[in-house]
């Protein structure tokens, strides 16, 4: 192998020990990450994959190949994920110097999935082609145990480096962890066949990569006929972070809500308006004379986000309301953020005095039942809260098929420059996966409708306040993934890791 392009770079690799090694794998791992939105440069992705995957080859033992899949996962995410400190510049005096810490742990920890990835590749693998394989395989069932661990955090998952291009079609089939693999599987095949000239093995690799593009542009729908589908509000108050909870601001923010939902309509009236996630900051039981008001201003009933409690605990609701301003249906919140909407090991945290950032309830808010579906005008609704819609399995735990999904979300939270794009990414991605409309309100933006092929059809830009009546697009047909989710690919994976365990080459 020596003598091969491929042979040639890890032997080279191999040579940068110590801290410079360790940069470098980092320095792949960010190059990765600008495959993610709001960048969204496949090219650089691949490119800083391919690097990733030649310091695996290069490590001479399982262990340093932990240190380098480590170094590549914590610049992966470092860079995808740093958005994560903007809430805690929301109240920099008080959480401020948390913002350093949260990176390093948050990606640093993220990254122990791929170094323990890495060192059993290693142990899985033989030649280049051998190894290379192993290392997507385990690299893919790593991103899977991501989104389930510890009730998951599948952010910025691989596969989504390919959200601006016609390839995020395929996750209607094998959804964004089997997108993740062949994305893994095309790196793999393209690096490791360099090592012989003309090698089947990278020819293979190019194949994929036009399947998996070319074939995406094949499964494309085309655009829905919108005539006579029933239009929605999506009112966009632009409450910053900082000024949310602000009592001189409160009233503000609030009045322009109700400005929005009573303006006439251009053109069909709305049959529903809806507003994002707390949409209002009054606690439920205490909020008969606003929902009153919101409900009889309004061009048409009303859904939005509020806090509430019952029996003692606290919950991050949406509700539907009647044109009297009762509410009629109600959804908690199931997946909630640790550490922003609640604490684990919460009695504990409460001795230290460690209480949560969205809840303001101080230790966090109580989960509700699970997926469930509300009756809307338009149809039947999934509703998500916020963080529920980067879970692809989430939809699945819904009792039937519903017409479209429904996202209210708070994105102030994660800042103006990665966050929220990447957050419209995967609700996009969910769109697909799917075949249904989604439709997302989110207090600062972006508020879009999205087509059940993930097309943005209309949407307000982040940072801005207003309204947007849109008609909601028709649902598509149930999608593969839809029907089956995970198992399919879960299942592939463990028959690939098995047939490389059970067939490993034989010491000479």
């Amino acid at each position: 192998m020596t003598d091969s392009l491929t042979g040639r770079w890890t032997a080279g690799l191999s040579r940068i020990t110590g801290w410079r090694g360790t940069s470098l794998a980092a320095g792949f791992g960010a190059l990765a990450a600008l495959g993610q939105a709001p960048f969204s440069l496949e090219v650089a992705a691949l490119a800083g994959l391919s690097g990733g995957l030649l310091m695996h080859l290069a490590a001479p033992s399982p262990r340093r190949a932990a240190a380098a899949g480590w170094a590549f996962g914590t610049g992966y995410f470092a860079l995808a994920l740093f958005w994560i400190v903007e809430p805690f510049l929301v109240d920099i005096p008080r959480h401020g110097w948390m913002a350093p810490f949260a990176l390093v742990f948050l990606a640093g920890g993220l990254a122990l999935f791929w170094a323990a990835a890495a060192a059993l590749a290693h142990r899985l693998g033989g030649g280049p082609v051998r190894s290379a394989l192993a290392w997507a395989l385990v690299l893919g069932l790593a991103e899977m145990a991501r989104g389930y661990v510890l009730t998951g955090f599948p952010w910025a998952l691989i596969g989504y480096v390919w959200t601006d291009s016609a390839a995020l079609q395929w996750v209607a089939i094998i959804g964004p962890y089997g997108l993740t693999l062949a994305t893994l599987l095309i790196v793999a095949a393209f690096s490791s066949g360099l090592a012989q000239p003309r090698s089947p093995v990278a020819l293979a690799g190019l194949v994929l990569g036009v399947i998996l593009v070319g074939g995406g542009s094949l499964l494309t729908p085309p655009k829905s006929d919108l005539a006579g589908r029933p239009v929605l509000r999506l009112v966009q108050p632009n409450a910053a972070q900082h000024l949310k909870w602000d009592p001189d601001w409160m009233q503000i923010f609030y009045d322009r809500q109700i400005a929005y939902s009573a303006s006439p309509p251009d053109s069909a009236p709305p049959v529903q308006v809806i507003w994002p996630e707390t949409a209002i900051p009054w606690r439920l039981d205490r909020a008969d004379t606003a929902l009153g008001v919101i409900a009889t201003r309004s061009v048409a009933p009303v859904i939005l986000g509020v806090q509430r409690r019952e029996a003692g605990r606290a919950h991050n609701a949406l509700v539907t309301l009647d044109r009297s301003g009762a509410v009629t249906q109600l959804y908690d919140k199931y997946r909630l953020v640790p550490f922003g909407e609640y604490i684990p090991f919460g009695q504990l945290a409460r001795l230290v005095g460690l209480r949560s950032f969205a809840a303001r309830d101080g230790y966090g808010y109580a989960p509700g039942p699970g997926a469930a579906l509300i009756e809307t005008p338009a149809g039947r609704a999934l509703p998500l809260i916020c963080y529920e819609a980067i879970f692809p399995q989430h939809p699945r735990g819904a009792p039937e098929r519903p017409d479209y999904i429904l996202q209210i979300t708070n994105d102030a939270w994660f800042g103006q420059i990665l966050g929220p794009y990447q957050h419209l990414a995967q609700a996009r991605a969910r769109a697909i996966e799917q075949g249904l409309p989604l439709v997302r309100v989110a207090n600062t933006g972006i508020s879009a409708v999205i087509d059940p092929s993930g097309r943005v059809l209309q949407s307000l830009p982040l940072g801005t306040e207003g309204y947007l009546d849109a008609r909601l697009p028709p649902p598509g047909a149930p999608t593969l993934y839809g029907r089956a989710g995970d198992a399919p690919i879960l299942l592939l994976l463990l028959i690939g890791v098995a047939y490389l365990a059970l067939r490993r080459p034989q010491p000479k």
